[in-house]
């Protein structure tokens, strides 16, 4: 072997990495271990050496010298098969993937839809081999969160977690103030009665969905236009069944997630009622599912990229010790057939 050969054999250090940016060794170091005091500049230029190099730091040696495992937990409180039927849930592992990567991080996908499974989490993160965790879902008096506060993980929860609102960095987009937008806009195209499809109490989306539609109704509001899902297709259609025994009269259903509203658009074409002419529709998330329904669905646009970027933000803001805040973003309402 050449020496030639060799060299193109040997593997990358902070020392080249620092001449193909044209920066110190220290600043490398720097950028690598969380970018503390490196300027926006010389930040590109390390991230764009490594990966012209094709740098891999030795994230065994850096743990023990930072006491930081490197990597975050993207922790899913539902059954395993959510996160393959739920579109929302893929967007955000998506975008949380994205995110982290850019940080030179490793993501970590964690299920913890069951007992045994919430305890194999808390041990995995209670050894230490996550920095924090991303919280995706969460239900009021869920175990798995009870856990990660006492444990004092850092924490970053998506929607504002059921009684511990003041507990956990959040971020979350306006469930209220979204969904009565959402009813507004069927009030404001004629339709009089007005049902809505709720998701589950115990979660954020159910309950705050709920408030601000009632909210919107005023003096309109009728405990017998409400039935409760849980935001499967499934429970949509079956919820829209009950919905029209009761209230055959029904020109507008507002459902609390998009798979709900497809499942009731089912319902009413067996029942033989037109959407949007006989009932108008709309659904809460635009995931992807809502532009491909026939007719194509109105529903509130949940920004799931930002909603990712900023939960990555503020987790490596509470890991590095920095000020984090709860975030609120606007879901904005998007027209399309149904309504």
């Amino acid at each position: 072997m050449t020496r030639d050969d060799g060299a193109k054999r040997r593997k990358p250090t902070i020392r080249d990495v620092a001449a193909a940016a044209g920066v110190s060794r220290g600043t490398v170091s720097r950028v690598i271990n969380g970018g503390h005091w490196v300027s926006p500049e010389a930040r590109a230029a390390v991230e764009a050496a490594i990966e012209s190099t094709g740098y891999y730091a030795n994230h065994h040696a850096r743990s023990l010298a930072t006491g930081k495992a490197g990597s975050v937990a993207f922790l899913l409180t539902e059954p395993t098969q959510l996160l393959f039927d739920d579109p929302t849930f893929s967007i955000l592992l998506r975008g949380a993937a994205e995110s982290v990567a850019k940080r030179h991080q490793t993501l970590v996908l964690l299920l913890a839809g069951t007992d045994e499974e919430r305890q194999n989490v808390a041990h995995f993160v209670g050894a230490g081999h996550v920095d924090g965790v991303l919280l995706i879902s969460s239900h009021e008096r869920d175990p798995m969160l009870e856990m990660l506060i006492a444990s004092g993980i850092p924490t970053v929860a998506c929607g504002i977690p059921l009684g511990h609102q003041d507990d956990v960095t959040t971020v979350s987009v306006d469930e209220i103030g979204s969904a009565r937008e959402a009813t507004r806009h069927l009030v404001d195209a004629g339709r009089s009665r007005i049902a809505m499809i709720a998701g589950p109490a115990d979660t954020p989306g159910g309950k705050y969905r709920l408030v601000g539609y009632r909210e919107e109704m005023g003096d309109a509001y009728q405990d017998a236009l409400v039935e409760a899902g849980d935001y499967s297709t499934a429970s949509g259609a079956a919820a829209m069944e009950r919905l029209l025994e009761r209230a055959p009269d029904i020109d507008a259903v507002f459902a609390a997630s998009d798979r709900m509203a497809a499942g009731a658009i089912s319902t009413l074409r067996k029942h033989g009622r037109a959407v949007p002419g006989d009932v108008a529709v709309v659904g809460f998330d635009d995931s992807g599912l809502a532009e491909r329904l026939d007719p194509p669905l109105t529903t509130m646009h949940q920004p799931f990229d930002q909603i990712a970027e900023h939960m990555v933000d503020q987790l490596c803001a509470i890991v590095e010790g920095r000020e984090a805040s709860s975030i609120t973003l606007p879901a904005p309402l998007v027209v399309r057939a149904t309504a």
